[in-house]
């Protein structure tokens, strides 16, 4: 991807802050005053490192520089769409980060926000990452590809689609790879998911949650973003990850959270919306890429990364509009799931 032209280069913007601090008390919502010097993020559970030991405390350092103020980062996580209904209830974020943008755009729709968040860079996308699958060192059980996983016997871990974005996403890879490969034969990729889903024994509420299980020896194989495999990775030799040859790439957005009824005072915003974009420059996405997420800005920082054969998107199922209700609703929700339990009640 090219790296696209951003509104102002941070120095210039950065200038600028000293001034809009003198306007905070303007602010309309109440506990702006009393948070003048703080940004609130809500982010789905894996962006938690590198915004708490790189991206956080660099921007607050060039900002105390350029400013001569402290600001400071109030951070929540948990699964992505457990925030989105924790915002949509009234929690006071300022941004979120989430792992689907169908809960981007519902924050739109609920009103929560009126933020165009497609105005962002790359379209509010600040960073993507595969879906890969972890298994056991030496792989004994062969695994290759995401229809391997419905074998016999094979226990997997899969994060809960009603609650994390991660299980949304593992869901299509799976669903979508085999209608990638097979010329969108729905019947059989609806088999092969089904297959799959028979072997699942646990479904955690988020990605990190999934990681923990599998680490306690909970399953045999678990799918997940690849920058959880490679954090697992980092940190024990016991494990293997497998790189399916046809995947989906998850993509992340971005909302700034500004309230039709009770939004943020534009001296507020704009603090906001400079960090927002910041999230794009070189230095935010060098610390994306540590991370182990790959950068939506520049190629070359993912030279790193395992080359996918087949990458596919959620733009090749029709975007979230069209595989929600076609996939995740239609097809896992009520011919699976609803089917499985029929034949339980038996």
């Amino acid at each position: 991807m090219k790296p696209e032209r951003r509104c102002g280069r941070p120095l210039r913007c950065l200038l600028c802050l000293g001034l809009l601090l003198l306007l905070f008390t303007s602010c309309r919502r109440q506990t702006d005053i009393a948070k003048e010097a703080t940004i609130t993020v809500y982010g789905f559970s894996v962006v938690r490192e590198p915004l708490e030991q790189s991206i956080f405390p660099a921007y607050r350092q060039q900002w105390r520089e350029n400013t001569g103020q402290d600001l400071n980062f109030i951070g929540s996580y948990a699964g992505a769409e457990i925030i989105t209904n924790q915002i949509i209830s009234g929690a006071e974020a300022d941004l979120a980060i989430l792992a689907v943008d169908r809960q981007a755009d519902r924050l739109v729709e609920t009103r929560t926000t009126r933020h165009q968040w497609q105005r962002l860079p790359h379209g509010g996308i600040v960073n993507v990452s595969p879906m890969v699958i972890l298994v056991r060192k030496g792989n004994p059980l062969r695994i290759r590809e995401f229809s391997d996983l419905g074998r016999r016997r094979l226990r997997l871990i899969h994060c809960d689609p009603v609650s994390s974005g991660a299980g949304q996403w593992s869901l299509l890879a799976v669903y979508g790879s085999e209608l990638m490969k097979n010329g969108h034969d729905a019947a059989r990729a609806l088999a092969v998911l089904r297959n799959v889903w028979k072997n699942v024994v646990s479904t955690p509420g988020s990605a990190r949650e999934a990681r923990t299980q599998f680490e306690r020896q909970e399953g045999d194989a678990l799918i997940t973003y690849e920058l959880e495999a490679l954090q697992l990775l980092a940190k024990s030799k016991d494990y293997e990850m497998v790189v399916p040859a046809t995947t989906i790439i998850s993509e992340h957005p971005v909302v700034i959270i500004n309230h039709e009824k009770h939004g943020m005072a534009p001296a507020r915003y704009a603090v906001v919306e400079l960090f927002a974009r910041s999230l794009w420059d070189r230095a935010a996405q060098e610390a994306w890429v540590r991370a182990g997420f790959r950068s939506v800005s520049d190629e070359g920082l993912n030279e790193r990364f395992t080359k996918i054969p087949n990458p596919f998107h959620v733009a090749d199922l029709g975007g979230w509009k069209k595989a929600w209700p076609m996939i995740i609703e239609g097809v896992w929700k009520t011919q699976i799931q609803q089917q499985q339990a029929a034949e339980g009640g038996r």
